[in-house]
C-alpha cells in the first residue's frame, strides 16, 4: 500500500543503490529528481518516472520547498558536492548523505551549514545491491527536527517491522529500530554506527571465509606433501582424509545454524554458481569504514584484535602484504629458490 504522506527527494548519485534507493521510494508513492554524471543512469530512471535533472543547479530548482536531498555518492566526491549546493540550498532545507562519509566530515560539514540555516544529517545505509527488494537498515544521524522531517522516506527505504521476529526480550514499546531505521544522535552518529556495523561485517566475512577454508582443506592426509626440512610434516595423516562438499556445508549453515546469516547466503549462492569460485580474484578491498573503526577502537581504548586483524586481511589479499613476505624469505636465506637454512 502507498504511503500516506508522500515526499519529494532530489537523488544524486545513481549508482546501484542510488538508483534502487529511488525505484523503492517510487514504488511507495514519493516523488524524486534524480542527477549523476551518467545521463543514462538519469534516463533509464526518467522512463522508470523519475524527473531528470541536468545539473546540481537544476535539481534543486525542480524541487519543492523546503528541499530535501540525497547524496548517494563515493566518500571523495562528498566534500565538493556539498560546497557547491550550499550556495544553492536555502534555510530549512534538508543535506542528506547516504554513503559512507567519515563521520568526523559529517560534524565539521553540519557546523559549516548550520549558519545559513540547511540541515545536514548522515545515513548510514546497508543493504547492497539487494536492498531495492529487503529493504535498507538505516542508521541516522542529525537534528532531531531534520530527521523527523524525513521519517516518511525512512519508514520508505527501510524493511519494515515483518522483516524479522520480534526479539523475545524487548521491553521498550516505542521506537523505528524494529522497522529498520534509528535516530542514533547528532550529526556524526549515523556514520559512526555504519562504521562499526562494517568494521563488524569485516570480522564475520574473514571468520567465515577461514572456516569454509578449512573444511575444504580437511582432504590435507590424502594429498602428497613435501618431505625435506623446510616443511612441517603432517602428524597424523588420517585425521585429515574428508573430502567436504564445501558448497553443501555452506548451504546446511543457512538452516537452524548459529552462524546462519546474510554473509553465508551469498557465499552457499556464490558456491552453487561457481564451486571452484573461477572469476573471484581473492582480491578484497576496504573502503574505510573498518581502518575508521579500528582508529576508533585505539582512540577509544577498546581491544578489537578480531576487526584489526581482518582489515590486515585485506590489505595482505591486494598483495600489500609482498615486501613484508620479501623480508621473511630473505631472513630464511631463501633467495633464487635455494635455500639456506637460517638460524
Amino acid at each position: 500500500m502507498p504511503t500516506d504522506t508522500p515526499m519529494h527527494l532530489g537523488m544524486v548519485g545513481l549508482g546501484r543503490m542510488g538508483a534502487n534507493l529511488v525505484r523503492r521510494l517510487m514504488r511507495d508513492g514519493h516523488t524524486c529528481v534524480v542527477y549523476d554524471l551518467d545521463a543514462d543512469a538519469v534516463g533509464e530512471l526518467e522512463k522508470e518516472g523519475a524527473t531528470a535533472a541536468t545539473s546540481l543547479e537544476d535539481l534543486v530548482g525542480k524541487l519543492d520547498r523546503p528541499r530535501n536531498i540525497w547524496l548517494m555518492l563515493p566518500a571523495g566526491v562528498v566534500g565538493r558536492t556539498v560546497d557547491e549546493l550550499a550556495g544553492l540550498l536555502a534555510p530549512e532545507d534538508v543535506l542528506i548523505d547516504g554513503g559512507n562519509s567519515y563521520y568526523r566530515d559529517d560534524i565539521a560539514r553540519a557546523r559549516q551549514l548550520a549558519p545559513s540555516g540547511v540541515h545536514y544529517v548522515d545515513c548510514g545505509t546497508s543493504g547492497g545491491v539487494w536492498g531495492l527488494e529487503r529493504g535498507y537498515c538505516l542508521m541516522v544521524g542529525g537534528d532531531r527536527e531534520a530527521v523527523l522531517r524525513l521519517d516518511p522516506l525512512l519508514r520508505t527505504i527501510a524493511p519494515g517491522a515483518g522483516a524479522a521476529e520480534p526479539t523475545p526480550g524487548r521491553t521498550a514499546t516505542t521506537g523505528t529500530a524494529p522497522d529498520g531505521y534509528l535516530h542514533c544522535g547528532p550529526s556524526g552518529a549515523g556514520h559512526f554506527v555504519k562504521m562499526v556495523h562494517n568494521g563488524v561485517e569485516y570480522g564475520m566475512m574473514a571468520a567465515i571465509a577461514e572456516g569454509l577454508s578449512i573444511i575444504r582443506h580437511a582432504d590435507a592426509g590424502l594429498r602428497d606433501r613435501s618431505v625435506d626440512a623446510e616443511t612441517a610434516p603432517l602428524r597424523d595423516p588420517d585425521a585429515y582424509a574428508y573430502e567436504i562438499d564445501v558448497a553443501e556445508v555452506a548451504e546446511v549453515w543457512r538452516r537452524g545454524s548459529v552462524v546462519g546469516s546474510w554473509l553465508v547466503d551469498l557465499v552457499a549462492d556464490a558456491l552453487a554458481r561457481s564451486p571452484g569460485l573461477d572469476g573471484f580474484a581473492g582480491r578484497v578491498s576496504d573502503s574505510g569504514e573498518g581502518r575508521w573503526t579500528v582508529l576508533a577502537a585505539v582512540d577509544e581504548s577498546v581491544p578489537a584484535p578480531v576487526i584489526t586483524a581482518a582489515l590486515y586481511q585485506r590489505y595482505d589479499s591486494r598483495g600489500l602484504g609482498e615486501f613484508t613476505d620479501q623480508l621473511l624469505s630473505a631472513m630464511r636465506g631463501e633467495f633464487g629458490g635455494h635455500a639456506e637454512k637460517a638460524g
